[in-house]
């Protein structure tokens, strides 16, 4: 066979045409299928996936790790509402509505006496803070009130105990104090006893010329050495106010005259006051000629009685001698 008869093409089979050797009556007419009719065919058959095809889906949620389980928030819930609360006093400071008869609002448990700008809200006077101790106001809420240290309550208390002595001690030492004062400040001037007397006396030497403002004459108790125990006294008629007292020792003011006698170092000063009461003062006197001021302040003073306890220079032959005792009391200018 050659290649013409092997290229040759095989006559198509149609409607029209039929195969060799075969009868067009063998076969039943046909006609040709609509479009739509071929559509609504296709529209009615379900897809059958080849088994041997591996399909790959994209899942809608990707995947992700476990969470840690968390609890559930909570729900901030006011206060329950009572019918009579809607239309009550408002609060001053969150203007929530409260019955009559509260004194602190239900919702913020602010008072409802004051608001932000009220009275409560005033600052006090300082004395009224000082003291003040528990009816302050409460920190607002995330305000951390100061932290008490151990220490600094010890040093609280012991401040407040101070000012409590010095108040207590104030009141029963003011009148002390406020003619401590006055004495510090006034004038002095010389006050006279009424009258004098002493244990004993030197023949012509009397007490009465230790006050008798001159330095020349003097009052000895007339007994040698120091003359201890031996007093001299004076007395005031009517109570008088001393602040100073003048001693001068000796039987003069002169030098040359110190070694011609005793002279006083140690005095017991024992003051009897209006009211009957002792006290005693001591005083120490230098060894030296003239007169020796000492402070004196006592007050109401109705006698004064010098005693003898010790003495510069004293022998067998010498006995204790005063010149002269002086007075001084607030001058009546001051």
């Amino acid at each position: 066979m050659d290649d013409a008869a092997r290229t040759e093409p095989v006559p198509a089979v149609g409607p029209d045409s039929a195969p060799a050797g075969s009868s067009t009556e063998d076969t039943a007419p046909t006609e040709p299928v609509p479009a739509a009719a071929d559509e609504r065919a296709r529209a009615l058959l379900i897809p059958v996936a080849d088994p041997n095809q591996r399909v790959t889906t994209t899942p809608d949620v990707a995947p992700v790790l476990p969470g840690r389980p968390a609890a559930a928030r909570p729900r901030a819930q006011g206060p329950a509402t009572e019918p009579d609360e809607e239309g009550g006093t408002p609060c001053p400071w969150c203007g929530t509505g409260n019955r009559p008869g509260r004194n602190f609002c239900r919702r913020c448990a602010m008072t409802l006496a004051g608001g932000p700008g009220g009275p409560a809200a005033r600052r006090l006077p300082w004395w009224r803070r000082m003291l003040d101790f528990r009816n302050r106001p409460a920190p607002w809420a995330g305000d951390r009130p100061r932290l008490r240290r151990s220490l600094g309550r010890i040093v609280t208390l012991a401040v407040w105990g101070l000012v409590a002595a010095l108040v207590v001690t104030g009141t029963f030492y003011a009148d002390n104090a406020y003619q401590a004062a006055r004495d510090h400040f006034a004038k002095r001037a010389p006050v006279a006893p009424d009258s004098v007397k002493a244990s004993r006396s030197f023949r012509g030497h009397n007490p009465e010329l230790a006050f008798d403002k001159t330095n020349n004459t003097w009052w000895g108790p007339g007994v040698s050495q120091g003359g201890d125990g031996e007093w001299i006294e004076a007395r005031f008629q009517r109570p008088t106010r001393l602040l100073d007292i003048l001693i001068t020792p000796g039987i003069s003011t002169r030098a040359a005259d110190l070694s011609k006698s005793a002279l006083p170092h140690r005095v017991e000063a024992l003051i009897t006051t209006a009211d009957g009461r002792t006290t005693t003062r001591n005083l120490t006197l230098d060894q030296g000629a003239g007169s020796q001021r000492r402070p004196f302040r006592v007050g109401e003073v109705s006698a004064v009685r010098f005693i003898l306890r010790s003495a510069h220079g004293a022998a067998a032959d010498k006995q204790v001698s005063i010149a002269e005792i002086e007075f001084f009391g607030r001058s009546s200018g001051s």
